[in-house]
């Protein structure tokens, strides 16, 4: 899924400008879906082109005038097109998971520092969520659950493995260390 059906997912809520888009993403996508405003503007500004969304300037006081997006029929009606489609798998994204692929390159105690890290990360986004699933529409808390659901078993993973990978550190550790000394 691109940024432009994001967009348009969010004007599905209601009318918006870029600003606001960008904390809807924010507080309902942070968890699985990053997108920049370098990556909104654009997208809209393609969305407005193509008459998917339609785009009324409001003047604020002491500001910059505001641009407010909403849908159009066309654009509702690409939305319902785009999410009718399968999704594509899951992609993960994580410079944590390829310092753990070198975890025996690295000293024990950092290993174990960065899992305590992403065990703690882990928890916070679990008690986040864990919020976020009593509130909202019943699609909104399924999203949250599943999230949260993600995130406590990848805690509970590191938890129960993370021996693994500090082992193999450790063992680097001590070869470095012996040869260093020379024996």
């Amino acid at each position: 899924m691109d940024v432009r059906t994001l967009c348009l997912g969010v004007l599905s809520l209601g009318d918006a400008s870029g600003y606001e888009i960008k904390k809807r993403l924010e507080d309902v996508f942070s968890h699985f879906y990053d997108a920049s405003f370098g990556s909104i503007y654009p997208a809209l500004s393609r969305l407005q082109d193509e008459g998917l969304v339609h785009c009324e300037t409001e003047a604020q006081a002491k500001r910059p005038d505001k641009k407010v997006y909403s849908l159009t029929v066309d654009g509702r009606l690409t939305l319902v097109t785009e999410l009718n489609n399968l999704p594509g798998r899951d992609r993960v994204r994580s410079e944590f998971l390829v310092a753990m692929c070198f975890a025996d390159l690295l000293p024990a105690g950092t290993v174990g520092e960065m899992i305590d890290r992403r065990i703690d990360e882990h928890r916070t986004h679990v008690a986040e969520l864990t919020d976020k699933e009593c509130g909202g529409t019943a699609a909104q808390r399924f999203v949250a659950g599943y999230g949260r659901a993600l995130y406590e078993a990848a805690a509970n993973y590191l938890e129960e493995n993370r021996y693994l990978v500090e082992s193999e550190a450790l063992l680097a550790q001590v070869g470095s260390d012996r040869a260093a000394s020379g024996e």
